[in-house]
């Protein structure tokens, strides 16, 4: 069996890969990809695989955007953050997913089904009816999130979030009053539930909303340092893949 990963944090495509090849070592991993556009240009240029594990939140847009450009029969087991409404949209379309963080045994389960997928008389997979499921969530984005904090539990709206980084695998939030505590979901996470008019992952460790950037430096080569409020120790730079996105995110 071929399978291609589809998942734009390294260390979760990693695991993923090590509990398949533990589920099964004659399944062959042949890539993992980390964009929508990377996704694109290897699905062009090569054979489809048995089976894709698909994460829908990718660094450069929602995966589903890889469909509107290639046609794909592969089945597909969902890699998802997602709430229960899209789950149930998912088991609606026979298609399997795996709920973050993805337990072996329920990764195991998927796989078994996966060998039911593998039959002639199997209707194929409705990718546009899901693309327009999850597109058209509405209004359903977070307005508040919760933090354990000691034996405490702090809840913040997310009009008071400046921006969330990630480091050494924690992801913390960064309050505009400079406040700071860690939280209990990925960046990746993160992304799926915030509302993308207020919020922008703009490389692989910040997600930033538009109220948190203060100046703009722009350097050579189209490199783009944001100037967030409050500071940042380090220097905190644009993706170079995403600076044509973050512009049009902007409202250039």
């Amino acid at each position: 069996m071929n399978v291609v990963i589809i998942e734009d944090e390294k260390v979760a495509a990693d695991h993923l890969g090590k509990m398949i090849l533990k589920y099964d070592q004659n399944i062959k991993i042949i890539v993992k990809l980390e964009s929508v556009q990377e996704s694109i240009k290897w699905f062009r240029d090569n054979s489809e695989p048995d089976l894709i594990f698909l994460d829908i939140h990718l660094e450069d847009g929602l995966a589903f955007s890889i469909f509107e450009e290639v046609r794909l029969t592969s089945p597909i087991i969902f890699t998802t953050a997602f709430d229960e409404y899209a789950i149930r949209a998912f088991k609606l379309k026979s298609i399997d997913y795996l709920l973050k963080p993805i337990m072996q045994a329920d990764l195991n389960l998927s796989l078994e089904k996966y060998k039911n997928w593998n039959k002639p008389d199997n209707p194929p997979i409705d990718v546009d009816s899901l693309y327009e499921i999850i597109s058209n969530k509405g209004s359903r984005y977070k307005e508040r999130i919760s933090i354990n904090f000691g034996q405490k539990i702090k809840s913040f709206n997310i009009s008071e979030v400046a921006y969330f980084y990630s480091e050494k695998c924690i992801s913390y939030l960064v309050l505009h009053s400079s406040s700071e505590y860690p939280v209990d979901y990925s960046l990746d996470q993160l992304a799926g539930f915030l509302n993308p008019d207020d919020f922008f992952r703009i490389n692989r460790q910040f997600l930033v909303s538009i109220r948190s950037i203060k100046n703009i430096h722009v350097f050579p080569k189209s490199r783009l340092k944001l100037e967030l409020q409050p500071p940042t120790p380090n220097d905190v730079f644009v993706t170079i893949e995403k600076v044509t996105k973050f512009k049009q995110w902007l409202g250039e």
